[in-house]
């Protein structure tokens, strides 16, 4: 995989890391702690700025879907279900279970969950639209509590509705 180069937004849910190329975006990731900032030279590219103006957007409630080329180095498998992450709509949410089924097989849920957490572009990535069955709140490397803000942020700008947990 080709380095990337790193940049930060202050986004309203703590601070992104984004790492990305002249081509794609290959991290978005929450920052929580000192150790996990890239030091050196930032090489910001063009997409890495284009990146952060459309999460600025997103943020603001006027981007609901990004356009900007992302890639992730994985297995076929793991290819499949961050694609199909793509393919949930905005301000919806499906559980692990309906993401096995979409990917053919009810049997690798557990598979799908697993990859679902090792996502590295959050946001962009939808994988905070993915929840339980039962319709709770489950894992999110950013903490269950921005998911729970996305989620609740997607619903207000999509619905109008104020709270979904």
């Amino acid at each position: 995989m080709t380095e990337l180069h790193y940049t930060y937004y202050e986004s309203p849910i703590g601070l992104l890391k984004i790492g990305g190329t002249d081509n794609y975006i290959g991290e978005v990731s929450f920052i929580d702690n000192q150790e996990q900032l890239v030091h050196g030279e930032p090489g910001i590219t063009e997409l890495m700025h284009e990146c952060t103006e459309q999460l600025i957007e997103y943020f603001h409630g006027t981007r609901r879907h990004f356009d900007i080329p992302v890639h992730q180095d994985g297995t076929e498998f793991q290819r499949r279900v961050w694609s199909e992450l793509l393919e949930i709509p905005y301000g919806k949410t499906i559980s692990y279970m309906d993401m096995a089924k979409r990917l053919g097989d009810p049997k690798v849920i557990r598979a799908a969950a697993t990859t679902n957490g090792k996502n590295k572009i959050g946001i962009i990535v939808p994988c905070h639209r993915v929840i339980g069955s039962d319709k709770s709140l489950t894992g999110y490397a950013g903490g269950l509590w921005r998911k729970k803000w996305l989620l609740q942020h997607e619903f207000k700008v999509a619905h109008g509705v104020q709270t979904l947990f």
